[in-house]
């Protein structure tokens, strides 16, 4: 059963970190990757950049509508994402809390499923 780990983190925490603390964090998430892969349980994954460079598009009417980022109401940025292919939800929760990302953002555990369910 896939799930989506999601990296919930503060908008401009990464502001907070010099260089070197932001590669030791990005080190550790791809370390804990590489762990997930070898047990089998990594699909994809990938950190985004922030989301000041970021840009939300709707469409309505049949117009197309552009917001570039920073998107002053956001408080929170989706930072990245692990695809993991758990057996129960239950397991992708227990994954969720040794990712490191936990420790200073929230990583929010979603089920794939068809927009109709």
């Amino acid at each position: 059963m896939a799930h989506m780990l999601l990296i919930i983190e503060p908008v401009g925490q990464r502001l907070t970190r010099s260089e070197a603390e932001g590669r030791e964090v990005y080190d550790r998430m791809l370390r804990w990757g590489d762990s997930l892969r070898a047990r089998g349980l990594l699909l994809a994954s990938e950190s985004l950049k922030s989301q000041s460079e970021a840009s939300r598009v709707s469409t309505r009417a049949g117009k197309a509508q552009v917001v570039d980022g920073p998107f002053a109401e956001a408080k929170e940025m989706v930072g990245g994402f692990f695809l993991i292919d758990s057996k129960t939800r239950e397991q992708a929760v227990a994954l969720a809390a040794e990712c490191p990302a936990a420790q200073w953002a929230t990583v929010e555990v979603r089920s794939l499923a068809p927009c109709y369910e």
